[in-house]
């Protein structure tokens, strides 16, 4: 590395000295079993996402590996013990087999296992709840699960799943669990996203790395979870022609954007190469070895730059499907089929609904 001083400064440390020395001495094994009984928990994730960028261990989701070890720490604090075992099976049976489903076609993200996490912390208070109202959860009724939902429905939506896994395996008697939905946001105007996207090309204020995000989300519809598992390699120069790869065709990037792209590619991107991680080819760098920034900390950087994330998505894509065929849209900026025909609908493009008669009365 030739800026070497922010490394020698962290293998300083004394309780990073205690890890490497560990290892090294063959006290603890080099797995990632071995690893996960190691501590403080922060440097061991630093530890082992540098291992498994060069090679040294074969990759794991560090977000998969984070819940599987705090998991067994949290169940430990329930006192009750047939609550903890009730939960023992269900996190590791539903919950956690379903993070490893997807971790294994792709990364996982704080996105995803944080509503895991609170599915059982809702799971344990509902347990709990019914304890206080001298009921199992065997015994629970209809009237005891409407009282519980009624409380708060929105917050306590989670605790959804948890119900219908304890009827299927006949834990708990069959009852009915309303289905709580919730609205897509509001997106915002046309005119506002013009102005957000003239501020965006024109604004020396905000960070290249804001602006550049920014103008993904506003012009291509694209979700911060995506954007961060863009590498430069996505960016496509043919000719005087530049293009994104977000689907299939690539999407074709106007002059100007594609100028603050290749200057942000050039002298923009954090913990670029000479930095004091290994060089990666991420567009939004994370400051872990070899990956990417957490979709939270650039929706923040986003939202500090007056960008809301979600509302401005919906409005591009409302914008898109008006504009060319949803199928097309689907396809050329990663979405599914069916979802662009239904933001299509809701936008009044298929005109299937539209009153007969003559209407230039």
């Amino acid at each position: 590395m030739p800026r070497p001083k922010g490394t020698l400064t962290w293998v300083g440390e004394p309780h990073v000295q205690q890890i490497l020395r560990a290892l090294a001495r063959g006290e603890v094994p080099l797995t990632q079993e071995g690893l996960s009984t190691l501590s403080p928990w922060r440097s061991v994730a630093h530890v082992r996402d540098l291992l498994m960028h060069t090679g040294v261990l074969p990759h794991r989701d560090r977000h998969l590996l984070l819940f599987e070890r705090r998991l067994p720490e949290w169940l430990d604090t329930i006192e009750d013990v047939e609550h903890r075992q009730l939960l023992t099976r269900f996190a590791t049976w539903h919950v956690l087999r379903k993070l490893r489903a997807t971790a294994a076609k792709q990364p996982l993200g704080s996105g995803a296992v944080s509503p895991a996490r609170a599915r059982v912390i809702q799971a344990a208070t509902f347990l709990a709840w019914l304890a206080e109202r001298d009921r199992s959860v065997g015994e629970c009724t209809q009237a005891d699960l409407d009282a519980w939902l009624a409380q708060d429905a929105t917050a306590r939506r989670v605790v959804q799943e948890f119900l219908r896994w304890s009827m299927d395996h006949q834990v708990m008697p069959r009852l009915k669990v309303p289905t709580i939905r919730t609205e897509n946001p509001t997106p915002i105007s046309r005119h506002h996203r013009i102005a957000l996207i003239r501020k965006i090309m024109t604004s020396d204020n905000l960070p290249l790395m804001e602006r550049i995000a920014a103008a993904l989300i506003l012009l291509y519809a694209q979700p911060v979870r995506r954007l961060v598992r863009l590498t430069v390699h996505d960016v496509q120069h043919d000719g005087d022609q530049v293009a994104l790869l977000l689907g299939d065709p690539p999407t074709p990037v106007p002059e100007s954007v594609a100028e603050l792209l290749f200057g942000y590619i050039r002298d923009g991107r954090p913990n670029r190469p000479g930095g004091t991680l290994p060089a990666g080819d991420w567009l939004f760098p994370g400051r872990r070895a070899g990956q990417p920034m957490d979709p939270a900390t650039l929706g923040k950087r986003q939202t500090a730059a007056g960008v809301r994330t979600l509302h401005g998505r919906t409005a591009t894509l409302r914008q898109l499907v008006l504009q060319a065929p949803p199928s097309v849209i689907a396809g050329m900026f990663g979405y599914h089929a069916v979802h662009a025909e239904a933001v299509a609908a809701q936008a009044g493009r298929i005109w299937k609904k539209y009153a007969p008669g003559d209407h230039t009365r």
